[in-house]
């Protein structure tokens, strides 16, 4: 007779134990929340899988505008242009899709796959070249939109690229399926991700991408500001002493005049935040330079 798997049955009989134990079943999110990272503590369930299963949970809390990749980062192609010049951008970029755009940047007519243009290698389709045989329809969410309901609709319609705008129907940036499932799983290194050596990168007038490892020193050095610690190191230990707990993804801070956002996080560290300053900020480099 084969051995049923102990670990397995363990998990299963303690996991319905402590359902009973709670009047029957968890009265709240929080509530199953808990019970999952006790089950991971017990070692009855790998920490990976409570991580995603809590990712689960969370999604439904979150909305496009929180996880979306912002308007400043899009790379996109105009419908006019010629074929050498989308070539170049896609080849440039490593993208696998760009929105494609009207004279408008807020008229986004389509999205071009960057595999439906390998015939353009070829000798003679240059000439004979039209966008719109390339275009696919572009899908437009709204910024509030819940990330559990376009799961949905990315499954159902096969779309992978989804176009968020304002409410006053302006493209505020993108959103990818992706991008979506990360938040259950965790970062998956993709196009969009920039390998940078710099701890702090500049996304737009005084929005800054900023990892979580970066050390407060250089942090006050980088935005001329006096931020103290609080007994930790780093900007992510500070995020993390001001809250009194690991945020979520998408949760935002005000410290001393900055906004400061969790980008990328998951149930052990903040990777990575976008820092929004109400002035102008001139990075260390170009202090530099303007005082030689």
């Amino acid at each position: 007779m084969a051995q049923r798997d102990g670990g397995t049955g363990n998990t299963g009989r303690w996991l319905r134990k402590k359902l009973k134990s709670i009047s029957g079943e968890p009265q709240d999110r929080e509530e199953l929340a808990e019970l999952l990272r006790e089950a991971s503590d017990r070692g009855l369930i790998d920490s990976e899988a409570a991580s995603m299963l809590e990712g689960v949970l969370e999604v439904s809390d979150l909305q496009v505008r929180q996880i979306m990749v912002p308007r400043a980062q899009m790379v996109f192609v105009r419908r006019d242009d010629p074929p050498a010049r989308i070539l170049s951008t896609v080849i440039d970029s490593g993208h696998s899709r760009f929105p494609v755009m009207d004279e408008d940047r807020d008229d986004i007519v389509g999205i071009l796959l960057a595999k439906d243009l390998l015939r353009l290698t070829t000798a003679g389709h240059e000439e004979r070249f039209d966008i719109r045989e390339y275009m696919r329809p572009a899908v437009f969410v709204p910024e509030s939109k819940r990330l559990n309901v376009l799961l949905k609709e990315f499954r159902h319609n096969r779309n992978h690229m989804a176009i968020v705008v304002d409410e006053y129907g302006g493209v505020s940036g993108f959103v990818t399926i992706e991008d979506v499932i990360e938040q259950i799983v965790g970062d998956i290194d993709d196009e969009f991700d920039v390998e940078d050596d710099r701890n702090i990168r500049k996304e737009e007038a005084r929005q800054f991408s900023v990892r979580g490892m970066t050390r407060l020193e250089e942090f006050n050095e980088y935005f001329g500001t006096r931020i103290a610690g609080d007994g930790f190191d780093t900007v992510a230990g500070l995020v993390m002493s001001r809250l009194g707990r690991l945020p979520r993804r998408g949760e935002t801070l005000a410290i001393d005049g900055l906004e400061f956002q969790v980008v990328r996080a998951d149930r052990r560290r903040i990777d990575t935040l976008r820092v929004v300053s109400a002035r102008d900020v001139i990075p260390p480099e170009e202090r530099a330079a303007g005082g030689a």
